[in-house]
């Protein structure tokens, strides 16, 4: 009895400083955890995209490398500078647009807004009422929200600096992993070997396939929307088409889709006037703002040979619970999931027939 007695004390030590030795791990590794993530998440879904380049190069690992990161440096720097600077270059532009609306406050609805379907009496009410208010109305209504918005711009301007760096950051280590991938994914495979054996193994590798999968669909999905969408925007001259441009990459990314931008730029065509683009702009935005819906599905069989509707739950359940790093986590999560339950199903009930 008392054998057992000290075998029982002594398991019970040393799984807790088993538990004490990962929670300090995790914390001193918490810094760099997010961009750990970001990074792992990049490199898989790009990795057949190096070894395509390393072959063009002579079978060259490092030149491969070094375009690779060049090219993700490229990626997430410079698209947040360019809207850093656009907002730069066009805040006096902006301030004089808010300034004439707050001095004459808005005009009247034009008569399309209520043969809008379903919202167009609402909308137009609504815009009548304000109008109708006058300036002195339109600075009232406004004026509840005003302190929250420049709370949360002055709460978000200090997280710049830190985003840059956090980009830095994925930027590097994407850089080690590219050059220590096949070390780092033989690792990945005999960890779930030591878990769950040959079905753990197969786990890491599902993981892997949903990882590319979502980029395909969600990332090549998004960049494809966005350029039409922006595209779109130019040829009908809407103004800021460049940042209105980074705003759609940013939802459809989201999965919010490219119409939260395409539309109101419609409706602001036909405000001033300009009806055939307006025209024009709308008929492309419907193309462009349904294109996800055959592209996406597509692009995702491509990656993975798993259901749609799960790969979709992930994505935006993932990001609901994660923020923008869960449209990653969160189809890997329930890929591995299904593939684990499937196993156990069939083990008890055999295959399928």
């Amino acid at each position: 009895m008392v054998s057992v007695h000290q075998d029982l004390t002594r398991t019970t030590l040393a799984v807790m400083c088993l538990l004490l030795l990962i929670a300090t791990t995790l914390w001193v590794l918490r810094p760099f955890l997010a961009a750990g993530v970001w990074a792992t998440m990049l490199v898989v879904s790009t990795w057949p995209l190096l070894k395509s380049l390393q072959a063009r190069l002579g079978k060259r690992r490092a030149p491969a490398v070094a375009l690779m990161t060049l090219g993700l440096l490229l990626l997430l720097i410079l698209p947040l500078w360019a809207a850093i600077d656009t907002i730069a270059r066009n805040a006096g532009q902006v301030t004089a647009l808010a300034k004439s609306v707050a001095e004459s406050g808005l005009p009247q609805p034009p008569e399309w807004v209520r043969g809008v379907p379903v919202v167009g009496a609402t909308v137009a009410a609504a815009w009548a009422e304000t109008a109708q208010a006058g300036p002195h109305g339109l600075v009232a209504r406004l004026a509840p929200y005003a302190s929250d918005a420049v709370a949360w711009v002055l709460g978000h301007v200090g997280s710049v600096g830190g985003m840059l760096v956090h980009f830095l950051l994925v930027v590097i280590l994407s850089a080690i992993l590219y050059a220590n991938g096949e070390t780092a994914a033989r690792a990945a495979r005999r960890f779930g070997g030591r878990l769950a054996a040959e079905r753990g193994e197969n786990s890491v590798v599902l993981a892997g396939q949903a990882i590319r999968a979502v980029a395909l669909g969600v990332g090549v999905t998004a960049v494809v929307q966005t350029v039409l969408g922006g595209l779109g925007l130019a040829v009908a001259g809407v103004p800021f088409a460049g940042f209105l441009s980074a705003v759609m990459l940013m939802l459809c990314i989201a999965q919010l889709g490219p119409a939260l931008v395409l539309f109101p730029a419609v409706a602001w065509m036909y405000w001033t006037g300009e009806n055939a683009w307006g025209t024009f702009l709308l008929v492309w935005s419907l193309l462009v703002s349904t294109l996800d819906n055959v592209l996406r599905p597509v692009l995702i069989k491509r990656g993975a040979d798993l259901p749609l509707l799960l790969i979709f739950a992930g994505v935006i359940g993932g990001l609901l619970g994660f923020g923008l790093i869960g449209i990653f986590v969160g189809p890997v999560v329930l890929a591995v999931t299904y593939t684990l339950l499937e196993a156990w199903i069939e083990d008890g009930l055999g295959q399928a027939g």
